[in-house]
Order: C-alpha cells, then structure tokens, then sequence
C-alpha cells in the first residue's frame, strides 16, 4: 500500500473521488484477477457500478504489474526457450517447421522464482532460436549490468 501511495495511486485528482478507498480497490483487482469475474459480478460485491469497477481496474493495474528487474545476483540463472505461436496475421507470421504459419517469441524465466523476466518481440516463425535470441530484443532485455 506504501508503495502505491508513493507511485500516486492514492492522490486526490480533479474530479469525482474514487467511490471506494484504495485498500478496497486494490482487493477490486485481486479479486478480479484470482477469480476471473466479470465486471457485472464484481460491482455488485463492492456496492458500486461496472463502470466505476473497470475505471478501478484499468487505473491500478498498471501500478500493481511486476516491475522487471534492473539487477540480478551475480549466480542467477535464466532460463531462454522459444516458443512458436500459430496465427492467421501474415505480416508478421511466416511458415515454420510444422508447415503453419507461425511466429516465434522467446521467453526468458529466473531458474530460482520461476518468473517471466524477459520476453522479445514477435519474430517470423521460421527463424532459428540462436538467431531470435538476438533479433527480439530478449538478450538486451535480460542483460544485467555488472
């Protein structure tokens, strides 16, 4: 809760206030999150309108996302792996392995946590994953300063 306070969550704005404090706005979200509601659900539990729920969730989502990391200890290890995704957009897509049209995201996960630390853009899915490392942005993503 601090830490929202000190990002600006808690600020009074022009306007009409906030219909719920920001502890209950944030148990909004979690709520929303865990439990995959729809907002016609979740509105009638807090007392207020769909619409003042999803202006609730909109604004803090954002502010309650995970931060990537700027620094990992010196013995971390992370995990890369790509991973072929089909689509039907072309502009992007070519034709991979499997004969589908596909594109190729490479993923890169803390060994310890588990987390999602990196993920590159969207590469053509005929692309090597050596090659994808690189041309994604992942590896400059992931790269930790020493």
């Amino acid at each position: 809760m601090t830490a929202l306070r000190r990002e600006g969550a808690d600020t009074v704005r022009r306007g009409r206030p906030w219909s719920l404090p920001l502890e209950d706005r944030v148990l909004l979200v979690a709520a929303c999150w865990r439990t995959n509601l729809t907002l016609h659900q979740l509105a009638p539990l807090f007392r207020i309108s769909k619409s003042a729920a999803d202006r609730i969730i909109n604004r803090l989502t954002s502010l309650l996302a995970l931060r990537s990391r700027r620094r990992f200890r010196r013995d971390t290890v992370l995990i890369v792996d790509g991973d072929l995704v089909p689509t039907r957009d072309h502009t992007v897509a070519e034709q991979s392995k499997n004969y589908r049209y596909s594109t190729k995201h490479q993923v890169v996960i803390d060994a310890d946590t588990r987390m999602v630390v990196a993920v590159g853009r969207p590469l053509p899915g005929n692309r090597n994953d050596c090659k994808a490392w690189e041309l994604s942005g992942a590896k400059q993503l992931s790269a930790t300063p020493r």
